[in-house]
């Protein structure tokens, strides 16, 4: 048995041949959740929660063994759906709720007015923020850090909690922010507030709440912002108007989740994979980033 050093990590060859894969490293982020429209609702409604995200090293190859990768989708006014890979599953982001509507529970739950929130899944984010005041509203969890709520002026949104950033790509990449909140205003005679801001989601591309302008041709609501594809991170409430009735727009979609995997470059390519995964080297890392569903095996 001969090693080889090879730019940091050293290789074990039998006869020129590197070694089968045996572990890989993983990053598994679920779809994030939906915010809700205003629906006629004449209060805030609060940002929705991350997907869970789970990422370790070590996880055990059995080879010819075909894996199940599953990429979960963002939720759509829901909770966001699973990722998978293999035995590991990231539960999808809670929905966000509406004033005295308990926000979803989830990877990270989805943020609440007036209302107690649903549960974060331990080790898989935090907790939507929660609002004893029902004009302020809340932003969904992220995998960083809990969702935060409005202060006592409805001017004032809540906003979503962070996300966590990961290199396991090669390039340090943000993912799970949990949405930001909606706001309202009281409308005439409250104009001097003509310029409302939603609240700014979490980062790694997580929506923020609904923005608008009450001098504008159509003041009375806005809808949320969705957050990026494939980061896993809620979606932004929208935002309306007291007074305004009927449904309104909607609010942002939760991003879809993603699948990474990688182990050492000097040990040889998977022999099959569905869906379309990204592959390259980067470094000592030979990495595969799934963006859709499908299957390796080793």
């Amino acid at each position: 048995m001969l090693n080889r050093y090879t730019g940091g990590i050293v290789s074990n060859a039998v006869n020129g041949l590197s070694l089968p894969v045996t572990t890989v490293e993983y990053l598994v982020v679920a779809g994030g959740g939906g915010a809700p429209g205003t629906n006629g609702n004449n209060y805030p409604m609060s940002g929705a929660g991350a997907g869970g995200l789970l990422t370790a090293t070590g996880y055990v190859i059995t080879r010819g063994s075909s894996i199940t990768v599953t990429v979960g989708a963002g939720g759509s006014g829901t909770s966001g759906s699973d990722s998978v890979f293999g035995t590991i599953t990231a539960t999808g982001g809670g929905y966000g709720s509406g004033v005295s509507s308990e926000g979803g529970a989830g990877g990270s739950s989805g943020g609440t007015s007036y209302k107690s929130t649903g549960a974060p899944v331990a080790g898989q984010g935090n907790s939507g923020g929660f609002s004893t005041d029902n004009n302020t509203s809340s932003g969904g969890g992220g995998a960083g850090s809990v969702g935060t709520s409005g202060n006592s002026s409805f001017a004032n949104p809540g906003h979503g909690g962070a996300g966590l950033v990961s290199s396991i790509t090669g390039t340090p990449v943000q993912y799970a922010g949990g949405g930001g909140g909606g706001t309202f205003s009281y409308g005439s005679p409250f104009t001097q507030l003509y310029n409302l801001q939603g609240g700014l989601g979490g980062g790694a591309g997580a929506g923020n709440g609904g923005n608008y302008n009450l001098l504008s041709s159509a003041p009375n609501s806005a809808a949320g912002y969705s957050a990026i594809a494939n980061t896993g991170s809620g979606g932004g409430a929208a935002s309306n108007v007291i007074g305004s009735s009927g449904n309104g727009p909607a609010g942002g979609a939760g991003g879809s989740g993603i699948v990474v995997i990688r182990y050492p470059s000097y040990q040889p390519l998977a022999k099959s994979t569905t869906g379309s995964p990204t592959t390259y080297i980067t470094g000592p890392y030979r990495v595969y980033i799934f963006y859709a569903s499908g299957t390796i095996t080793f």
